[in-house]
């Protein structure tokens, strides 16, 4: 297979679009499996662990692989719930295109508009599918403008479908000038039959191709041209166009179906293969060297050497499974890699292409490539694997930072060892997982994204793992910052009859914007504090502001310079330089006017005109602020700003208030002040 047959493609949407549904099809059309799973019925190929099923929602990406016209697609199936994001966001990190799949009546959700907001990060061309067209009240052109709108994309319409709702059929294909019927309810699977386009569409679909073109030749100067001079141009070139726009961002393209009902998976297939980059169609990866300080890159061949992106890293009884991009160079079984982020060698020991849960040996990956492997003991989720000889250190992947925290015991304290053990596999398996213990009471703190992710986990530890544990109700991640400047001089003396410890040091401590973290500046010359030192006045400062100084909640958004200190020849050191920071720290911080600030999230409540005015009353009692209302025919949308700790239990508030039709999502958004 060469590089330019390849496609690393992730299926991303929101909650409940179809997207899992859209990749059972896939495997079928494409052969690889031979009866399409159902996420009703708990049987689907990508959801296969025992809490996807049985909740009915993706909560781990899944890898697998097809074969499409001669083209071989990696796929991978991300989950929709804002709990599980670091999935999509480690997920696009590594992928060249994506399928973004929309519920043609929701259209645009907010947590498209986050996965989405990820893919423009990451640069990763998009194909979208509007799914869902045979249920009540869907609307593909509606759908399209709420792209365009909402997220800020040049959205291309290359097909119009074919009835709507009961009666959707099949699509109009804009490029070919021609239709695509599928059967009835198509329960068979059959394939579409192409025909001519029905005469009450003609002139639409004239209309939506001239558009078509118009748009392209915006960007594309063969289509200007040809446009211009009124010569005809046909399904090729613009085929070739759309994929130039597409690979250069310029536009996205839109196709419609149900995935439900086996209908329009083949055309997203086909624009899957025509429109998505492959490897060599991506820009060379840029990285560093290993000290930091000089940028390289390296190009998508197998000629250069080996450079690969841990991903995600699985873990369960049977050991530790590591998910890799190759970007370069050639991996096989057996080899020696460099971990560049963390200085060790590692071992390659067996190398696997994923189907879903189930393994198939490689004898060799080359650039390009998506696979597990089997051997790694000391490599995370964000390292880089390359050539011994040849390091190089990749772009990291960021996990959001959690918002939520429950308190963990066991029921039996002979389970101790195998708690710890199990819990530090699952939080190197999901980095938006933190695990620590508190000072005070003890207790180990597991932190996450949502009550969800939390419940999910806890289930592993009982079903996978064996372990019984109770949990304390889930209670809000606070944070601490500083509301203005302040300055200090510190001196650090110790004599205790042994090697003495001395450290002084002058530190100013600024605020900084919310959600800018920490930063440290040293502006010491001439010696006064040895060079050796100042890394450990840094870790002494981040050791400190860990604890906080309101309410023992980490400290965040601040800088450090240390503008001056002195030292002692004997009784100096890193640790009485770290000491001192630490202390200093404490002392300046809390001079600095600090303050307590809360978690507040995105809501986004979906409901009946009738029951605005209520959701509106309950969401400001829970100190939410309104920020938008968009009402629609019979429902409305309903945007607000509210504190976490204000959210606990609300779907179940919400449902008694609108009889159990309305339904809201909800993502964190920013830390603010307590009130």
């Amino acid at each position: 297979m060469t590089l330019s047959k390849l496609r690393n493609v992730g299926i991303i949407a929101h909650v409940d679009a179809g997207k899992t549904t859209a990749t059972e099809r896939i495997l079928f059309y494409t052969g690889k499996s031979h009866k399409a799973g159902d996420v009703h019925h708990g049987n689907t190929t990508t959801d296969f662990s025992p809490e996807e099923r049985k909740r009915g929602i993706t909560i781990y990406s899944a890898a697998t692989t097809v074969f499409w016209r001669k083209h071989q697609l990696n796929i991978i199936d991300t989950p929709g719930h804002i709990d599980f994001n670091i999935e999509v966001n480690r997920s696009l990190r590594v992928l060249d295109g994506a399928v973004v799949v929309f519920d043609a009546v929701a259209g645009v959700e907010p947590q498209t508009e986050t996965n989405w907001r990820l893919a423009d990060k990451y640069e990763v061309p998009r194909v979208c599918f509007i799914n869902k067209m045979d249920r009540l009240g869907a609307d593909y052109t509606r759908t399209v403008t709420m792209i365009k709108e909402r997220l800020g994309a040049n959205a291309v319409m290359l097909q119009l479908p074919i009835g709507s709702e009961d009666h959707f059929e099949g699509v109009v294909d804009l490029i070919a000038e021609r239709a695509l019927i599928w059967p009835d309810e198509n329960l068979e699977m059959a394939p579409y039959q192409v025909s001519a386009i029905a005469e009450a569409l003609v002139e639409e679909a004239r209309h939506y191709r001239q558009v078509l073109i118009e748009q392209l030749a915006e960007f594309d100067d063969d289509i200007m041209s040809a446009y211009l001079s009124e010569q005809p141009i046909g399904a090729d070139a613009l085929t070739e166009a759309v994929r130039r726009g597409t690979l250069c961002g310029k536009l996205v393209p839109a196709l419609c179906g149900s995935a439900f009902k086996n209908k329009g998976v083949e055309p997203l297939l086909n624009a899957m293969v025509d429109f998505l980059p492959s490897p060599s169609d991506r820009k060379p990866i840029k990285g560093f060297s290993v000290d930091l300080d000089e940028e390289t890159e390296r190009e998508h061949r197998v000629e250069e050497p080996l450079s690969a992106l841990a991903f995600k890293v699985v873990s369960d009884k049977h050991g530790v499974l590591t998910f890799v991009r190759i970007y370069s160079g050639v991996l096989e079984p057996g080899m020696s890699v460099l971990n560049t982020s963390t200085q060790q060698k590692e071992r390659v020991g067996r190398l696997y292409e994923m189907h879903a849960d189930k393994r198939e040996p490689k004898s060799k990956a080359k650039a390009g490539d998506i696979v597990a492997i089997v051997g790694l003991k000391a490599t995370a989720t964000g390292d880089t694997l390359c050539d011994v000889n040849v390091p190089i250190v990749l772009e990291s992947i960021s996990a959001p930072e959690p918002v939520i925290d429950i308190a963990l015991e066991l029921e039996s304290h002979s389970a101790q060892a195998a708690l710890m053990a199990s819990l530090h596999g699952i939080v190197k398996e999901d980095p938006s997982l933190h695990l620590r213990q508190d000072n005070e009471t003890g207790q180990l703190i597991l932190s996450g994204m949502g009550e969800l992710q939390l419940e999910v986990s806890l289930n592993r530890l009982r079903d996978e793992f064996d372990v019984a544990v109770k949990a304390g109700k889930p209670k809000v991640s606070y944070r601490e910052t500083i509301t203005r400047s302040a300055l200090l001089r510190y001196r650090y003396k110790r004599q205790d009859g042994g090697p003495g410890q001395f450290a002084e040091l002058e530190l100013r401590l600024d605020p900084l914007e919310r959600g800018a973290g920490f930063q440290f500046e040293s502006t010491i010359t001439g010696g006064v504090i040895p060079k050796e030192f100042i890394p450990s006045v840094e870790k002494g400062i981040v050791n400190a502001a860990e604890a906080g100084v309101v309410e023992g909640y980490p400290l965040v958004d601040f800088k450090v310079t240390l503008l001056d200190g002195a030292y002692h020849e004997q009784d100096s050191s890193m640790v009485a330089f770290e000491k001192a920071a630490s202390l200093a720290f404490k002392q300046i911080a809390s001079s600095a006017k600090p303050i307590l600030l809360e978690p507040v999230m995105s809501v986004q409540v979906d409901t009946p005109i009738d029951y605005v005015g209520d959701c509106i009353g309950d969401l400001s009692k829970r100190r939410g602020l309104i920020t938008e209302q968009i009402p629609g025919s019979a429902m409305a949308e309903i945007k607000a700003q509210v504190p976490l700790t204000n959210m606990f239990g609300y779907i179940g508030d919400l449902r008694a208030m609108t009889s159990g039709r309305a339904n809201f999502t909800m993502q964190f958004a920013q830390y603010e002040k307590v009130l």
